[in-house]
């Protein structure tokens, strides 16, 4: 595999007053590099070493975005040699709890949010069954549209445990997801996933500027973090705009 000279990295840096968690700032830094073409496939990225020494990170910060990069495919690491761009990469939301932002930033995109919904609500039946929970209990709920180059491609409409997420609601989510924001505060230890095909709501569909006749792909997400359900989310995306990609071993 070809090397790489300090100086093509030289002008590496990350956003210093983001509130997205900073190995996730590494991680979209490394994946847009290699999403626009600036590092090729089997391409030596920068060490460890000099990443930490570049972008004024902790070693450790590092170390998890390089880890994190390489389970999910963008990355083959060589004990004793050095990280390498992997050859055919590919998306694994299906999987994966991923975080559309970063999927959107990788494809050298553009995200942006709309917050529509961020409130305190007590649990109806509904509610209270999918967050496991009594019904009146207190919890947080957001509705945010994203947004992929100015064309909506998620309805995000989210239950948050209000007790162990207390600060939910005083969170800026123009500026980090929920996914990014909860994954911080509360790192997942168990997911689960349900796939349906449906039609969006009539709201949903002015939401999306879909018609009401466009299959949509929805996703119902919930996470538990050391075994408590910390969320419960509804993601639906326009059929004609997303896809789903995963990957298994039989």
């Amino acid at each position: 595999m070809p090397r790489t000279s300090k100086q093509e990295h030289a002008e590496l840096s990350i956003e210093a007053d983001s509130p997205v968690p900073l190995y996730q700032r590494v991680k979209q830094l490394i994946s847009q590099k290699i999403y626009e073409g600036s590092w090729a496939v089997n391409k030596k990225i920068p060490s460890e070493s000099e990443l930490v020494n570049q972008l004024g990170c902790s070693r450790m910060t590092v170390n998890r975005a390089l880890r994190e990069l390489t389970t999910e495919g963008l990355l083959v690491r060589i004990q004793g040699v050095g990280s390498f761009v992997a050859e055919g990469q590919g998306r694994t939301a299906l999987f994966q709890i991923n975080n559309i932002a970063d999927e959107i930033i990788a494809r050298n995109h553009k995200h942006h949010a709309e917050v529509l919904v961020l409130e305190q609500v007590y649990a109806n039946a509904e509610q209270s069954v999918l967050m496991q929970t009594r019904e009146g209990q207190r919890l947080f709920h957001s509705i945010i549209v994203h947004y992929e180059n100015d064309v909506p491609v998620q309805v995000e409409d989210r239950l948050v445990d209000a007790a162990l997420i207390p600060d939910y609601l005083e969170q800026d989510f123009k500026t980090i997801t929920p996914n990014a924001y909860l994954m911080a505060k509360a790192p997942v230890s168990e997911g689960e996933h349900i796939v349906e095909a449906v039609l969006a709501s009539p709201q949903e569909c002015k939401w999306l500027k879909i018609t009401k006749a466009e299959p949509c792909l929805l996703i119902r997400r919930r996470t538990w973090s050391n075994k408590q359900l910390i969320s419960s989310a509804r993601l639906i995306y326009p059929g004609s705009r997303y896809y789903l990609e995963g990957k298994f071993n039989p």
